[in-house]
């Protein structure tokens, strides 16, 4: 990625902050526009596309929806089985559907030097083993390393096919409730994939959940991370899912990702590193909450007045 000043870093919300999670839920999420609304309003200047269909899915009307409300495109979530041989077809499908949308909405916005990634997944939450042990995997639940080789193959193809249909690039988003949760893992699929097309979103509540250290991340893979989003991590409830036995979805509902400074993940060195080597992209405030949680745009509101405290 190429040198910028400190001023390069700009600052996204995304529908999950909404309750808008790519899982079923019963509970109905708020609608589109007035999470795109509410985004506006508590000073962010970009969005993440969410669950593809939330927003519209026609470039000219989701353009003329985010020009409203001088919002940016930043990226777009695209879950893919990538353990599953099988499903890799159809993964790159949905994602060349969602990669066509994006480059058609912001073919007349962004410069492409701000293009928009597709955020690439697991299936996360669809293992049972992994969505009960969330936040305390072990090696026994991980893949054997022939289904790590088919994971990355896919991974690959995904990125690839991207790439070369519409330029965009691919980052990886490591998850818990996923194949890919702890730093070991992420480390691994970094190892197996292809550098030129596929790089790291770094998830800092979800580094910390999976058992590592977001700081550290960015020093280790710092070549690798496109894509920062800023989510935090309430170790108490992490120890209380590990005591209590709780699954992913129970973690969440607990508050594992609290706002942004009540929890454990080191923001102002993160935020000083990424000053230090100069990052360009954009920072992606995320508190995951189950629909119906919270008061969202309250919680909203108050991530961006601290992101201001730390100069952001």
């Amino acid at each position: 990625m190429s040198e910028c000043n400190v001023s390069a870093i700009r600052i996204a919300n995304a529908p999950c902050s909404w309750g808008v999670l790519e899982f079923d839920h019963a509970t109905e999420s708020i609608g589109p526009m007035q999470v795109l609304d509410e985004i506006a309003a508590s000073g962010y200047v970009g969005t993440e596309l969410g669950d593809y269909g939330f927003l519209p899915t026609e470039p000219d009307a989701l353009r003329s929806t985010l020009l409203q409300r001088e919002l940016s495109l930043v990226g777009a979530f695209v879950p893919v089985a990538l353990a599953q041989a099988e499903a890799h077809t159809a993964g790159i499908d949905s994602a060349l559907q969602t990669a066509r949308l994006l480059a058609e909405t912001v073919g007349r916005t962004q410069p492409i030097a701000q293009a928009p990634f597709i955020v690439l997944a697991d299936e996360n939450g669809s293992v049972p083993e992994r969505t009960r042990c969330a936040g305390r995997v072990t090696s026994e639940m991980g893949l054997t390393d022939d289904a790590w080789h088919v994971f990355a193959d896919g991974a690959n193809a995904v990125a690839r096919a991207v790439r070369r249909e519409t330029g965009l690039l691919t980052v990886f988003h490591h998850h818990a409730a996923g194949f890919v949760e702890t730093p070991e893992e992420t480390e691994r699929l970094l190892a197996l994939t292809d550098p030129e097309v596929l790089g790291l979103c770094l998830d800092t509540g979800h580094w910390m959940f999976g058992g590592g250290d977001p700081l550290m991340a960015l020093q280790t893979h710092g070549d690798r991370i496109w894509h920062v989003h800023y989510k935090d991590c309430d170790l108490a409830v992490a120890d209380t899912a590990r005591h209590e036995e709780l699954d992913y979805f129970e973690s969440v509902h607990r508050g594992i990702f609290c706002e942004l400074g009540k929890g454990s993940v080191p923001f102002k060195a993160i935020t000083d590193h990424l000053h230090h080597t100069q990052y360009e992209g954009w920072i992606v405030v995320e508190q995951d909450v189950l629909p119906g949680m919270g008061t969202p745009l309250e919680s909203a509101t108050r991530n961006r007045h601290f992101l201001s405290s730390l100069g952001l």
